[in-house]
């Protein structure tokens, strides 16, 4: 393939992504269909399946641009970190976008409970190019654990306190704010990573 054929495949898979996050913002991912993303983009539904499979893989395409642009500012952040407390709050900053873009977060959810029913899918969404991993994780936080507690497991703890309070959100109980999630689980890594056990 030419060069000017090459930006033509990725200029006509950015305009198709674009059409889709739009679409899936006001209609949700389930209610969008290709053809709706194809002629949101003014292209025919051939060239979606030239670059995708499935609306899964597109999805997955744009979860993995979004998450692309954060990891570039949260590598100079991290490298900046001195403290627990400071690469927690680069892990947070970043969690913070996700709550903070409601249209996001709830297409977000509605597609982690639609790759929940599929085994394929769910190993997918699962890997680290998709989302905070337990291995990113730990691999940002290990250094800072000194009582031997699994930092794979503080991740899975901090992903399970987070995803909690977007379904929470997204449901405006008005209990919780962001804030008070953010320092609750500070205050629970920061327990674990230091002396092994939540405090009573």
């Amino acid at each position: 393939m030419s060069t000017k054929q090459q930006e033509k495949s990725l200029q006509t898979m950015r305009e198709l992504m674009d059409s889709a996050q739009a679409l899936f913002n006001s209609k949700g991912f389930a209610k969008t269909t290709v053809a709706e993303i194809t002629d949101g983009a003014g292209y025919a539904k051939g060239s979606f399946y030239r670059h995708w499979k499935s609306k899964d893989e597109l999805f997955l395409d744009i979860l993995a641009a979004k998450l692309g642009n954060y990891r570039e500012e949260r590598a100079r952040r991290i490298g900046e970190a001195e403290t627990l407390e400071d690469v927690l709050d680069v892990i947070w900053d970043f969690l913070d976008t996700i709550v903070g873009d409601r249209n996001w977060s709830k297409v977000f959810l509605e597609f982690t409970v639609h790759a929940a029913g599929d085994s394929e899918l769910r190993r997918k969404l699962n890997k680290s190019i998709y989302r905070l991993s337990n291995d990113i994780f730990a691999e940002m936080v290990g250094s800072h654990v000194i009582s031997g507690y699994s930092a794979k497991k503080l991740g899975a703890l901090n992903t399970a306190l987070f995803e909690g309070f977007l379904i929470h959100d997204l449901l405006e109980t008005g209990e919780l704010s962001r804030e008070d999630v953010r320092r609750a689980a500070l205050t629970m890594i920061r327990t674990l990573a230091i002396s092994g056990e939540a405090s009573s």
